[in-house]
C-alpha cells in the first residue's frame, strides 16, 4: 500500500513543536509521507519542508504588512506543492491568519483539512467560525471550552486535550537547578521568559529589566537573582544588545522548565508559556506589549476579559496580568515584590494553578489527534 501523502502546515513556536509530535506519530501509525510549511523540528520529524514558517512568522496585526510578499510566495509555493502531490488530507496547526487563506486554496483543489489547534474565534473575529466551518471537516481543540463553541456553531469538533499535560516537568529540583547554574541559594530566584520571537523581545525585555532594576533598588541586590530562559532556538546574540550593563542577569538553555519549577516568581510574556509555568506551579505576572496600530485594532476585536490563557482556562483573574499602557516597569516591579514577600500570595497562586492539569483533560492529546487523523485517511 503507497504511504499517503499529508500537507502540514505550522508558523509559529509553538504551533510548529506540536505539529512536529503529529508528525512523528502520523508516521509510526500510517507511513505517512508528510510535506509542507514549519521550522526546525518539524524537518527533524521527518517532514518534507517547502516553506520555512521563519520567513512569514510574526507578532502583531500591523507588524503583519512588512511580512505580506514573504507570506503570499509562501501560499503561492505551498499550493503548487499540493496540487503536484495531490494530498490525501491537509492538517492546519494554529497561526490562522495565513492557514485560513491557505485553507481557500486547498479546497478549491479539493482537499479535505483538518485543524488542529484552532483559530482562538471564540476570543476575537468571532465570524471565521463561519469560514472554518465551510473549509474544516473536522476541528480538533485543545482547550475544554472551546468545543461547547463549536458544537453551537454545527462545526464537526473534537477536544482531544492539551498536548503540554505529556511534555511539562521539571527533570531536576531546585537545589539541583541553582548548584548546575552557578546561583545563590538563599537569594529569591526571579525567572523571566520575554516571549520566542524578536518583535516579542524587543516589545517586551527593555520593560521587564527596568523593572529588575527598580526591584533591585527596593529589595537589594543581594536579596534577588534574575534568569532568563531562553527558548529553544532562540539566538543568544539576539539578547546580548538588551543585556548590556545588566551583569545581574543570567540566561540559560535548554532548561526553561526546570527554571521554572525553581522559581519564587516569573515574569512571562502572554502566550503558550504561561500555560507550562501554570502546570509547573510558578507564581508569576503576566506581560504583554505590541504595537499601538496593533493594540488599536485588537481593543476593539477582542471579546474575552483576560490575555493570558491561564486565567482563560481557570475561568478567573489567578495571575496578574500587564498588558501595553499598564505594562511599565514600576507595576511590574511592584507587583512581583508583592509576590515576593508574601508566602501566602505565592501558596494561594500555587493552589489556584494546581486546577490547570484536570481543567486541560487526559494526557496522550497528540496520541488521540493522530489517531483521529489517521481514521480519517
Amino acid at each position: 500500500m503507497t504511504s499517503p501523502p499529508i500537507l502540514i502546515s505550522a508558523g509559529e513556536a509553538s504551533g510548529e513543536m506540536y505539529a512536529a509530535q503529529l508528525a512523528t506519530a502520523l508516521r509510526w501509525r500510517t507511513g505517512a509521507r508528510l510535506f509542507g510549511l514549519g521550522g526546525p523540528r518539524m524537518r527533524e520529524a521527518g517532514v518534507d519542508l517547502v516553506a520555512d514558517s521563519g520567513e512569514i512568522a510574526v507578532v502583531g496585526i500591523s507588524e503583519v504588512v512588512r511580512k505580506l510578499p514573504a507570506a503570499w510566495r509562501t501560499l503561492r509555493r505551498l499550493t503548487r506543492e499540493s496540487a503536484a502531490r495531490r494530498p490525501s488530507l491537509a492538517i492546519l496547526v494554529d497561526f490562522p491568519d495565513f492557514n485560513l487563506r491557505l485553507g481557500r486554496k486547498l479546497r478549491e483543489q479539493g482537499v479535505r483539512i483538518v485543524y488542529f489547534i484552532s483559530p482562538q474565534v471564540w476570543a476575537w473575529r468571532p465570524k471565521r467560525v463561519h469560514l472554518i466551518k465551510e473549509l474544516v471537516e473536522r476541528v480538533l481543540v485543545i482547550f475544554p471550552f472551546e468545543e461547547q463553541f463549536y458544537r453551537e456553531h454545527g462545526v464537526p469538533v473534537n477536544f482531544v486535550g492539551h498536548p503540554l499535560l505529556d511534555s511539562v516537568r521539571a527533570t531536576a529540583t531546585r537545589a539541583e537547578f541553582i548548584a548546575q547554574h552557578d546561583l545563590d541559594p538563599k537569594r529569591a530566584l526571579v525567572v523571566l521568559l520575554p516571549g520566542s520571537r524578536p518583535g516579542e523581545i524587543a516589545h517586551n525585555l527593555p520593560t521587564v529589566l527596568e523593572a529588575c532594576e527598580e526591584l533591585e533598588k527596593k529589595l537589594g541586590s543581594a536579596a534577588l537573582q534574575f534568569v532568563i530562559a531562553a527558548a529553544p532556538g532562540y539566538r543568544l546574540k539576539d539578547l546580548e544588545a538588551y543585556l548590556q550593563g545588566q551583569p545581574h542577569v543570567r540566561v540559560v538553555e535548554r532548561a526553561t522548565y526546570n527554571a521554572l519549577a525553581a522559581a519564587d516568581c516569573a515574569i512571562v510574556s502572554s502566550g503558550t508559556a504561561t500555560v507550562e509555568a501554570g502546570l509547573l506551579g510558578a507564581p508569576m505576572v503576566v506581560v504583554y506589549r505590541v504595537s499601538r496600530t496593533t493594540a488599536f485594532i485588537a481593543r476593539r476585536l477582542v471579546r474575552t476579559p483576560f490575555i493570558s490563557m491561564v486565567n482563560l482556562i481557570l475561568g478567573r483573574g489567578v495571575v496578574r496580568e500587564l498588558i501595553q499602557d499598564d505594562f511599565t516597569p514600576q507595576a511590574l516591579a511592584a507587583e512581583t515584590q508583592r509576590l515576593l514577600q508574601s508566602a501566602a500570595a505565592r501558596e494561594q497562586m500555587k493552589r489556584d494553578l494546581g486546577e490547570l492539569r484536570a481543567r486541560l483533560g487526559p494526557a496522550g492529546a497528540i496520541e488521540r489527534t493522530a489517531e483521529i487523523i489517521s481514521g480519517m485517511l
